[in-house]
């Protein structure tokens, strides 16, 4: 066959770039369409609107004040998991990379059609909307941080170890569709966490545990051979948000989740 048409669709996250590295590490050149930041006021409102400002406040609090000293803390443990699982921190740069302000833009659309991508891995972008998801005749996929349908949006590890269910902490495989971590299920991985880890170490093992099934599922894509939904576990549907620094302590202190 002809040089594969891997498309990566993402955001400039440290995540975004291990994964951007390990395809261009597995398959060579890739084209990668990186969407910018937001705006961050503009995204506080939307967030404001939807769960209240006193959620928010507590949830602005735990990103500047506690994210910053677990990372401190936590320094030593993530260059292990970047050693252990071949993570790179490379920029995402490149001819080969376009810079759009809105994976729903219509400069997004156009970079997707020029590709003429046979495969769309997504990672870390704003919800993509209906146009963006039909302006090729290709899939798009995702490694979600969390086992669908339980842990749909953000930490999904982290809430299923706050939810008692450590069995539950694991990666989603899934084809993306229009709502929020809702796509039709490839595969899921599960994995254990160290003592030593917390709520800042948990993205990089998710990162690092679905490398190797991501890149086995664009395989399977490229050889014709699109992998069917898996049985979907028997679980209730929940969106998750970010913690607020108040419920973070408490769940510390009552059930040792760091």
């Amino acid at each position: 066959m002809d040089h594969p048409r891997i498309v990566l669709l993402c955001s400039n996250s440290e995540s975004s770039r291990s994964v951007c590295g390990a395809l261009r590490d597995h398959f060579g050149r890739i084209t990668v369409v990186r969407e910018e930041s937001g705006s961050r006021w503009l995204f506080l409102k939307r967030r404001i609107r939807r769960l209240g400002v006193l959620t928010v406040l507590g949830q602005v609090l735990f990103a500047v004040i506690a994210v910053p000293v677990l990372k401190r803390l936590s320094r030593r443990r993530i260059d292990e998991i970047h050693q252990q699982y071949g993570l790179t921190s490379n920029p995402i740069d490149g001819p080969d990379v376009t810079t759009v302000e809105s994976v729903n833009s219509d400069a997004a659309r156009a970079a997707l059609r020029d590709a003429a991508a046979d495969v769309v891995v997504v990672n870390g972008t704003r919800i993509i909307g209906e146009k963006t998801l039909s302006a090729v005749d290709a899939p798009f996929i995702n490694a979600h941080h969390g086992v669908t349908p339980l842990y749909r949006g953000v930490h999904g590890g982290y809430w299923a170890l706050a939810d008692r269910h450590p069995e539950l902490v694991g990666t989603t495989i899934h084809y993306v569709d229009r709502g929020i971590d809702t796509g039709r299920i490839i595969r899921q991985v599960h994995f254990n966490v160290s003592p030593r880890d917390s709520f800042v170490t948990y993205p990089y093992l998710h990162t690092g545990e679905a490398l190797p099934e991501l890149l086995h599922t664009v395989e399977e894509i490229l050889a014709s051979k699109r992998p069917a939904q898996s049985q979907p576990p028997e679980l209730p549907s929940q969106l998750r948000t970010h913690p607020t620094i108040w419920g973070y302590l408490g769940r510390r202190v009552l059930r040792g989740v760091r």
